[in-house]
């Protein structure tokens, strides 16, 4: 009798453990804590491709003559950070060549690529149409305001501003 007892308790305990894991309210607070599997579209629709995404923009990033001290500490992050993935000419590597970069996006797009790459590479139809070619999402690399600035003007350097 006691046995049918522990039985039963015990089943009765799993039918409201199971019934209290099920439901709606099991989907909502699953998706909301980033567990589904599925990831959100990013949406297009307030992305500005002369900008970019991110908290650059032209009153922020204002550039000047070229200043060789910034340049070569770009260099030297760029040396570190980029360079086993991004040439300074144009040919490719597993990233995009950086040759005429400065010439083809604005200064705050590019500090905005760079220092934040993953929201840009999810909205911006030309990243995307590059991540096809190069197969590799460009990393995150953690970079502080001021490396951003450095390595811009690295670039710049590269592309021949005076």
């Amino acid at each position: 009798m006691l046995r049918k007892f522990f039985y039963l308790a015990f089943l009765l305990s799993g039918v409201i453990y199971l019934s209290s894991c099920g439901g709606e309210s099991a989907k909502s607070s699953a998706t909301e804590s980033g567990t589904t599997a599925e990831k959100p579209a990013a949406s297009t629709e307030d992305y500005d491709p002369n900008r970019g995404e991110g908290k650059f923009d032209e009153t922020n990033v204002v550039l000047g003559p070229l200043d060789a001290a910034m340049a070569t500490k770009g260099k030297d992050i760029a040396d570190t950070k980029c360079t086993s993935c991004h040439k300074m000419t144009d040919e490719r590597l597993v990233g995009p060549g950086w040759k005429g970069v400065t010439e083809r996006r604005t200064p705050h797009w590019i500090m905005n690529f760079i220092s934040n790459p993953d929201p840009m590479i999810d909205k911006d139809p030309e990243l995307m149409a590059q991540l096809e070619l190069c197969l590799v999402r460009m990393p995150n690399q953690n970079l502080s305001d001021d490396e951003a600035r450095e390595i811009l003007e690295y670039m710049r350097q590269n592309d021949g501003a005076k």
